[in-house]
This record gives structure tokens, C-alpha cells and sequence, in this order.
């Protein structure tokens, strides 16, 4: 799953220890989900969508996305 995680962290000038404190996750699991290695539990997405006051779907992608 694609994010934009990274970049919506960025303009707000925070690291990633500063998100995964703000969603209550480890510095680890804010690394992996924005490397892609990670997908977030539903949860998770929605508690990001809200911190950063977006959709869901304005943050995370399919992978397969328009490749159909």
C-alpha cells in the first residue's frame, strides 16, 4: 500500500517519534508503514485521517490502483 505519510509528516515539521506518540504506535510501526512494508490496521488509518484531517483514501493507495 502506497502513503502519503511521509510527506504529511514533513510539513509538519515532526519526526516520526513525534507521530507515533500522537497515534500511540511505535517509532518502528510509523517506519515500516511509511516504507510500505507495513499495511495499517483500519484503526490506525482512521486514526491518522483524523490527526492529519484528511480521507482515508487521501493518505493511503492500492497498490494496484489504476493498473487495471
Amino acid at each position: 500500500m502506497k502513503n502519503r505519510l511521509k510527506v504529511l509528516r514533513a510539513e509538519r515539521d515532526w519526526t516520526q517519534a513525534d507521530l507515533a506518540q500522537a497515534l500511540d504506535v511505535s517509532r518502528q510501526t510509523v517506519n515500516a508503514v511509511e516504507k510500505g512494508k507495513h499495511d495499517p490496521s483500519l484503526p490506525l488509518a482512521f486514526r491518522v485521517a483524523r490527526l492529519f484531517e484528511r480521507q482515508i483514501e487521501d493518505i493511503f493507495t492500492d497498490d494496484e490502483k489504476g493498473t487495471s
